[in-house]
């Protein structure tokens, strides 16, 4: 007997099981916010350890009854485990408790498809839920799995597997060749804003620790800010004006989530990429959450599967409207430089120190500065303008130019041994 699976399901049972050898185990309450975001009614969550996880069913046999009493009782039509389960688990549940099982991969991912917004993101989330459906195709043909002797019993389940994979095959193949061209896109952009010597600052964080809030206060751009996991998903950037150092490109990113699964990792290559070749990585941190500490630890795993663990970063510790008596401020370390700075993105409470402190950081490698320079000059006063370090220009009484200079002290220092001459040596205002 096989039975017919539900299209789709809202009531849901969640399942949380802690083991001993995990030193990091995901949060329920986490869980349960992932389910709400994905649209679920959680209507009851079953809790219970075990030393290992059960080979065929995940759970015991004495818990797997109280599962199914469960969905019963409540007339579930869903079952999420707030695990990693193997495609046999899930089947083998699903014959069990006659209704839809889903594991963590599989909420998150419905979470993506949801959210994904931009022809990239669809594409994303696509190639991430076609690799993990590849391993779990059979269970939609459990009843043509065995070839039977006898006339009328020769079924084509083989043939409609091996279908099915190579379709996928080819899906998977056209979809990364289609995101390998937009990574190139993503590229080109890259160097052309490192060629007009425009900085990149990329947001980065916990999901719901409001990156998009703090987006949306800093550059006006109307992007969906929601107080829920994953509310941002395609990434937007935005060109913004920072005090005595001009533009700067800022990027809101996807948000991270603990043991975020490695495929998604893979498929969200072209987005992460983003943050991992930012000048700065603002990385925002929900002040008021219990689980701060944590949430910085699956941040940074997160940074160093994408290669962006050795990048400058300051830490933006946000949501301090919820904390009492805490106050806008900049935290520095023992050399001055700027390491934190605590604000609200909602209340809009400390914004202007943190693009002091991004204007700062971000200048400590370039001459923002004004210039005098004699008449005789003239020459030096070309060279800036050619490599495009002039922002503003005014002459004295006595002819003199002033030249408001914001250019990579390298730049500057290129030039000035072209002309022999040395960075003491200017008249500088």
């Amino acid at each position: 007997m096989f039975f017919e699976r539900p299209e789709s399901g809202e009531l849901a049972v969640l399942v949380h099981l802690e083991f001993p050898q995990h030193t990091d185990p995901d949060d329920p309450r986490e869980f349960e916010e992932l389910v709400l975001s994905a649209g679920g009614d959680p209507v009851a969550m079953i809790s219970g350890h075990r030393a290992t996880p059960h080979a065929r069913y995940f759970v015991g046999t004495g818990k797997l009854e109280e599962l199914r009493e469960c969905v019963e009782t409540h007339g579930a039509e869903l079952v999420i485990f707030n695990h990693t389960l193997s495609p046999s688990q899930e089947r083998n549940l699903e014959q069990e408790l006659k209704c839809r099982v889903l594991d963590r991969t599989g909420l998150i991912l419905d979470i993506f498809a949801q959210r994904a917004r931009t022809h990239e993101g669809k594409l994303q989330v696509e190639l991430a839920q076609l690799r993990h459906m590849s391993t779990r195709l059979i269970r939609g043909w459990t009843h043509l799995e065995r070839q039977k002797g006898g006339i009328g019993l020769r079924g084509p389940g083989e043939t409609q597997l091996e279908t099915d994979r190579r379709l996928l095959r080819v899906r998977i193949k056209s979809i990364e060749k289609r995101l390998e061209k937009v990574r190139k896109q993503r590229d080109q952009g890259r160097r052309a804003r490192r060629r007009a010597e425009v900085p990149t600052v990329s947001l980065v964080g916990y999901t719901n620790a409001g990156k998009s809030t703090l987006f949306n206060r800093i550059t006006a751009a109307g992007v969906y800010a929601q107080d829920q996991l994953f509310a941002t998903l395609d990434p937007t950037m935005r060109r913004i004006e920072l005090p005595t150092l001009g533009p700067a490109v800022l990027a809101d990113t996807v948000g991270f989530i603990s043991h975020l699964p490695h495929r998604l990792v893979q498929a969200f290559r072209a987005t992460l990429e983003e943050a991992a070749s930012a000048d700065l990585l603002l990385h925002v941190i929900d002040a008021a959450a219990e689980e701060r500490s944590r949430n910085i630890e699956q941040v940074e795993e997160v940074l160093e599967e994408i290669g962006a663990a050795d990048l400058p970063q300051l830490k933006v510790y946000n949501k301090i409207d919820l904390l009492e008596e805490l106050q806008p401020r900049i935290d520095r370390n023992e050399l001055g430089r700027p390491v934190a700075v605590w604000l609200s993105a909602q209340s809009g409470a400390g914004v202007e120190l943190l693009l002091e402190a991004l204007a700062e950081l971000l200048g400590e490698d370039r001459v923002v500065q004004t210039l005098i320079l004699a008449p005789a000059q003239a020459r030096l006063r070309a060279r800036l303008y050619a490599c495009h370090a002039v922002t503003h220009e005014d002459y004295t009484d006595c002819g003199d130019m002033e030249l408001a200079i914001n250019v990579p002290k390298s730049d500057l220092l290129r030039i000035l041994s072209q002309e022999h001459l040395q960075y003491d040596e200017l008249r500088w205002h």
